[in-house]
């Protein structure tokens, strides 16, 4: 009984190790991404006036869609999501499980 308990326990743990080393590659690309982004914004920046010398600063238009792009990644990432957070995926899979037995109760 102690040995089922321990090995229990152990798979727990390796389990939550595992989620969380996937949660920190996923900052390490979130944050890798950001500064790819940076730089590509400012490589813009730096075309842009030397094209035109901020007559018509386009590549504002870019960094617009960039940040659009980081918002919603950093959303995903952080679990800052209001609409679909973990408490509303659990109440989801609670809801299509009750819903599957009840179409499967009689057969």
């Amino acid at each position: 009984m102690e040995y089922l308990e321990i090995k229990e326990t152990r798979n727990y743990d390796d389990a939550k190790y595992l989620r969380a080393k996937e949660r920190i590659t996923e900052v390490k690309e979130f944050y890798s991404k950001l500064l790819r982004s940076a730089l590509t914004i400012v490589l813009l920046a730096a075309i842009n006036y030397y094209t035109n010398e901020w007559r018509f600063m386009w590549f504002l238009w870019a960094a617009f869609g960039i940040s659009i792009s980081m918002a919603y990644k950093a959303t995903k990432v952080f679990g800052m999501n209001p609409f679909f957070s973990k408490d509303w995926e659990e109440r989801k899979i609670q809801e299509f499980m009750n819903e599957d037995e009840k179409q499967n109760r009689w057969k």
